[in-house]
């Protein structure tokens, strides 16, 4: 046991950095719907609208810049600099490609939620946010390249700083932009968006800055060259991030789908769910770290190739994602009727976000063990698993069941919360197998 508790808290001192950050990240997100939600209920649906559809496209791309991810900590683990720079040089060059296309998608949002059933001037308003929103497609995906690098070789804190610096300037960006206080016109959805953009600006500029100020990169640098273009060594970084591009893409659609879904049943209800999404994704950034400490640890031990403290330390992040969720699930329960209050006073509103918390709670234990399970597998340079069990648990139960009870059943939200429920039960079921399976087999580095 003593063993375990030392692997707690190295796990722990990895990822309370990163859980800062990823809160920091989604905090932006959660001042963006606190305030939208004071404009109107229409404003915050079209702001929902818009996130889906974005987070749709971005979801890939974050996911083939993570591919970096193994190769950093692996790279680290073995003391071989030079190969976590070359790897962080190649998700830039990866990070800059895909905004292209993730950039004309957001461009045309409106046809597209058009075409999937949405209200037109809901879907014309989301495409303004989008198009205001742009500048943040390469400016994220680079700084996430950044990130991983640092924290792939446990420099977690800097992206902490910097995050939350960022947010010291969104919240009263925001708050000028939208509601037109300081001399600025009151902009509104479009306010939220210009906010968000010249926030993510800021962080990019300010952690590459950190980075070479504080010479974080010693050790681990060399001269960009053209071997970042080297299409084997591309090629080698997309055969790692395509599953996980997969995994969480996949993920992705499932929860924007739900928001489609929310959309077809009116403005009221996907302004509800838009609510409850939120305050689930705000308490998924923690998982959602411990995972990519989990990610970080796993793959330097197996670079020093010390597997039998990497079983320990996927014991440890496996029981430290079902500590943290427990709280959140116990949080959602007993604060149903007073969370939603946050973001709202309509009183409908507040009924259906009230009705569906529950939900909510009864997936946090499987959301955060299928989440930390992933970053464990990408760690071992095996993503493919999780991106397998995503379009299994999502694509062949959750979705399927949510058309159905929500509208064939007649069970509205709360039963395409039911479904999205039993989906993420399935995915955590497989990827536990998946984990179990591949820690016993002798590892080797990407």
């Amino acid at each position: 046991m003593s063993t375990l508790v030392r692997e707690l808290k190295v796990l722990a001192r990895l990822s309370a950095p990163v859980v800062l950050t990823q809160l920091g990240l989604m905090l932006m997100g959660v001042v963006d719907t606190l305030m939208l939600s004071r404009v109107g209920v229409t404003e915050l649906a079209a702001a929902a609208l818009g996130n889906a559809w974005q987070w749709t496209w971005m979801s890939f791309g974050l996911g083939l810049v993570i591919g970096i991810d193994p190769l950093i900590s692996q790279a680290h683990g073995r003391g071989d600099g030079p190969s976590a720079a070359l790897a962080l040089q190649r998700g830039v060059v990866l990070a800059l490609a895909v905004s292209v296309p993730i950039g004309v998608c957001l461009w045309h949002s409106q046809a597209g939620l058009s075409l999937l059933g949405q209200e037109p001037a809901v879907a014309q308003l989301a495409q303004s946010y989008n198009r205001f929103k742009l500048p943040t497609v390469p400016c994220f995906l680079v700084y996430t390249a950044l990130r991983q690098y640092l924290q792939g070789r446990t420099l977690m804190a800097p992206p902490t700083w910097v995050i939350w610096g960022a947010n010291v300037l969104h919240i009263p960006l925001n708050w000028a932009l939208i509601f037109g206080h300081a001399g600025l016109p009151a902009l509104g959805v479009a306010g939220a968006a210009i906010a968000s953009s010249l926030s993510t600006l800021l962080m990019l500029a300010c952690l590459a800055l950190v980075t070479w100020l504080c010479e974080l990169h010693a050790g681990a640098w060399r001269p960009w060259s053209l071997a970042c273009l080297d299409l084997r060594g591309l090629r080698h970084v997309l055969r790692l991030g395509l599953p996980v591009a997969l995994q969480i893409g996949f993920e992705a659609c499932a929860f924007s789908f739900s928001t489609l879904m929310a959309g077809w049943l009116g403005r009221a209800p996907l302004a509800g769910h838009q609510i409850v999404l939120n305050l689930a994704s705000l308490s998924f950034m923690v998982p959602l770290g411990v995972s990519q400490g989990a990610a970080t640890r796993v793959g330097n031990l197996i670079g020093a190739g010390d597997l039998a403290s990497m079983r320990r330390a996927v014991r440890a992040a496996l029981l430290l994602s079902v500590l943290v969720m427990s709280c959140s699930a116990l949080a959602f329960a007993l604060f149903r009727f007073e969370l939603p209050r946050l973001y709202s006073t309509d009183a409908r509103v507040l009924a259906i976000s009230a009705q569906i918390l529950p939900l909510a709670a009864a997936f946090q234990l499987c959301d955060g063990l299928q989440v930390v399970a992933g970053g464990v597998l990408r760690g071992m340079g095996r993503p493919d698993a999780a991106a397998l069990a995503n379009l299994l648990g999502y694509y062949l139960v959750a979705l399927p069941l949510a058309y159905l009870a929500g509208f064939v059943w007649q069970r509205g939200l709360p039963g395409i919360w039911l479904a999205l429920a039993l989906g993420l039960l399935v995915v955590a079921l497989a990827l536990l197998v998946w984990v179990r399976r591949t820690a016993r087999r002798p590892l080797t580095a990407v």
